[in-house]
């Protein structure tokens, strides 16, 4: 890894996603912000150093726009050397109240999503010849179940199993993958919740607060650093000691 990178981070326009790509312009990389809501991704640009993030749109759930994103990114600032997935979604309801539509959506945007990325961003990290690192932010509901959030749930833990067997196949490229999976955390995602539910969240968490972004942009700024160039398929969880994971 060069001491200046190129970063891709999905879900940029706000909460973690937005914390992560702050983190990666303030020591020094190109990032690329990478949203559904350009507004939001170009408030993140804002934000950080001048020049040193660029907002673009993408819909992750859609393999096409993902496929224009990295045409996009490839013509106007360079193949990344780095791809954070952090785009996610969710609404807490109880499992038996879930349409198709929505089950779809939540698969679509947060296991699918993270295929489609590094479906179109591998081949150019492999072409370059010099490794690269896939971070994917998943969740503590994915390794421990969550009640309420049981599809969201199964998606994450899909991407848990996505980051494993992706870093078996990406290690013969000198490529890492390794996955963040946050607890509670304070963002507009959370905060959407009932707010009976976030309050006993809070109340169950050791610490008795939630993560700030900041806090979950940390380990994923580590794995996408020189002092994680010998760990991969690994899984991380930010939560407070909410979950104690094996």
């Amino acid at each position: 890894m060069s001491t200046s990178s190129i970063a891709v981070v999905t879900g940029a326009g706000s909460g973690i996603g937005r914390a992560i790509a702050l983190a990666f312009a303030a020591r020094g990389d190109t990032v690329v912000a990478a949203d559904l809501d350009l507004a939001a991704a170009t408030a993140t640009a804002e934000q950080g150093p001048a020049g040193r993030i660029h907002a673009m749109d993408v819909d992750v759930a859609d393999a096409a726009r993902v496929t224009a994103l990295r045409d996009r990114v490839n013509a106007k600032i360079g193949v990344p050397d780095i791809l954070v997935n952090a785009a996610g979604w969710d609404r807490t309801d109880k499992f038996l109240n879930a349409t198709p539509e929505f089950a779809e959506k939540v698969v679509a945007i947060n296991y699918l999503g993270p295929v489609h990325l590094c479906s179109a961003f591998l081949p150019g990290m492999i072409d370059s010849g010099s490794g690269g690192r896939v971070v994917n932010v998943a969740s503590d509901a994915g390794r421990v179940g969550s009640a309420g959030e049981t599809i969201y749930a199964g998606a994450k833990g899909g991407v848990i199993a996505l980051t494993k067997s992706l870093a078996r196949e990406m290690a013969r490229h000198g490529i890492t993958v390794n996955c963040v999976c946050p607890g509670p955390t304070d963002t507009p995602l959370f905060h959407a919740q009932d707010e009976k539910l976030q309050e006993a969240l809070i109340r169950a968490i050791p610490f008795r607060r939630l993560a700030r972004p900041d806090e979950v942009a940390s380990p994923v700024t580590f794995f996408a650093s020189d002092a994680a160039s010998f760990i991969t398929g690994q899984v991380i969880s930010v939560s407070g000691g909410l979950t104690m994971a094996g």
